[in-house]
C-alpha cells in the first residue's frame, strides 16, 4: 500500500479500470500545476477528476461545462468549480479570451464533429493560453486485450469486429496519432508544445478486462448512487495489488493514450 496517492484516491470512488486510467492521467497534470487562471474544464463530468487532480488543496476552477444534466448535478456538490454550465462544446457561453487555460480530460474522442468544438476552445482561450487534453491514440484499438487474443488465434475478422464493438460502446469517434492532432490544432492557431504517449498495452489489457469485471460497480451505482459501496482497504486490497504495477510502470514509448499541451499563438 502506498498511502493516499492518486491510485487509491480514484480506486475508492471509481470502477477499477477507470480508476487506473484517471490515476495515471492525474500524474501528468502535477508537472503543470498551478494552472494559469481562469481555468475552464471542457467536459467536466461529475467533477471527480478535477477535485482529485486539479484543485486538491487549492481554490476551485473558474468554470466547468458538460452537456449532461445528471453529472452536472453531481459536480455541483463537489466544490471543484465556481461556475457550472450545461453546454455543448461547440457553443460555449463565455466571452472571447475568457480563459488562460482550457483542460479536457478524455472528452474529445467522444465528439463526432470536432472542428466546431476546437474552434470554440480557440475562441475562449486568450493569446498565450494553454489547451491541455488527452485522448486515445492510434494504438488504442490494437492494444485491446481481446483484439490481441483474437489475432494470436488468427481470427483477424473477429479482432476487427471486437475493436469496432469496443469503440462503439465507449463512444470513441477519434483514435488518432500526434500528427493528426497537430494539424487540427494548427488550423485553429493552436501550436503543439508537448505530446506524450501513456498507458502501455498491458495497462490497456486491464482496462479492457475491467469493463467486464466492473459489472458489480455498475450495479452499485444504479442501486445506491455510488460506484464503490465499501471503499475500504480490506475490500480493495486485491484490486490495488493488481493495478499498482501498471500505475507505477515507466512511461512507454508508444501507448494507448496521448497527452497534449498546446498554446494559442
Amino acid at each position: 500500500m502506498n498511502g493516499d496517492d492518486f491510485l487509491w484516491r480514484h480506486l475508492k470512488d471509481l470502477p477499477a479500470f477507470r480508476a487506473l486510467l484517471r490515476a495515471v492521467e492525474a500524474r501528468f497534470y502535477q508537472e503543470l500545476l498551478p494552472l494559469d487562471e481562469p481555468v475552464l474544464d471542457m467536459g467536466c463530468g461529475d467533477g471527480h477528476f478535477a477535485s482529485v487532480a486539479l484543485t486538491a488543496g487549492t481554490r476551485p476552477l473558474a468554470a466547468g461545462i458538460d452537456p449532461v444534466a445528471g453529472v452536472l448535478r453531481e459536480a455541483q456538490g463537489g466544490g471543484a468549480y465556481r461556475v457550472l454550465a450545461r453546454s455543448l462544446g461547440g457553443a460555449m457561453p463565455f466571452a472571447d479570451g475568457a480563459f488562460a487555460t482550457v483542460v479536457s480530460n478524455s472528452v474529445l474522442e467522444h465528439i463526432p464533429e470536432l472542428d466546431p468544438v476546437l474552434a470554440e476552445i480557440g475562441r475562449v482561450l486568450r493569446p498565450g493560453g494553454r489547451f491541455i487534453f488527452c485522448v486515445p491514440s492510434e494504438y488504442f484499438s490494437e492494444f485491446l486485450f481481446f483484439s490481441q487474443l483474437f489475432r494470436r488465434l488468427r481470427l483477424e475478422g473477429l479482432a476487427r469486429a471486437y475493436e469496432r464493438y469496443f469503440n462503439r460502446i465507449s463512444r470513441h469517434h477519434h483514435c488518432d496519432g500526434p500528427q493528426v492532432w497537430q494539424a487540427r490544432l494548427a488550423s485553429l492557431g493552436l501550436q503543439l508544445r508537448d505530446c506524450s504517449y501513456y498507458f502501455s498495452e498491458w495497462a490497456l489489457h486491464a482496462l479492457d478486462l475491467g469493463h467486464y469485471l466492473g459489472v458489480p460497480s455498475l450495479i452499485s451505482k444504479i442501486l445506491f448512487g455510488r460506484w464503490i459501496l465499501v471503499p475500504t482497504r480490506w475490500n480493495l486490497t486485491l484490486t490495488e495489488r493488481w493495478l499498482r504495477p501498471l500505475y507505477e510502470e515507466p512511461q512507454p514509448q508508444i501507448g494507448a493514450y496521448l497527452f497534449f499541451v498546446a498554446e494559442k499563438t
